[in-house]
């Protein structure tokens, strides 16, 4: 069994969006790090649903065409719009950090919280 060379790509992108949220420091470059490994899922889904075929299944005079799934297309555009959503959300609460600590550095806001 050989994996496509798209999808090797596709797990190459979110493998480098999974090791940039635990390698980085700072805030922003593990936000950047998550959408990108948001983004190599949703390309998974894309070439997952498209195996079959890449026509729209609606009405045509042409027979016997592989149509594409449209159940994860419906799927991907509400996980691109609960992503857009939480890296706003992160995005607020890493301005939040940015008025009281003078660094976005992960390590050093641990170190100046801790009790």
């Amino acid at each position: 069994m050989t994996i496509p060379l798209l999808e090797l790509f596709v797990f190459a992108t979110v493998l480098c969006g999974f090791l940039g949220t635990f390698l980085k420091k700072n805030l922003i470059m593990k936000i950047i790090a998550m959408d990108v490994m948001s983004t190599g899922v949703i390309a998974y889904y894309v070439v997952i649903s498209s195996r079959d075929g890449l026509f729209t299944p609606i009405l045509s005079t042409v027979k016997q065409q592989n149509y594409a799934d449209p159940v994860p297309q419906a799927v991907i555009l509400t996980a691109i719009v609960i992503g857009f959503s939480i890296q706003a959300l992160m995005l607020v609460g890493v301005m939040k950090l940015a008025k009281d600590n003078p660094t976005l550095d992960s390590s050093e806001i641990e170190k100046n919280n801790t009790p």
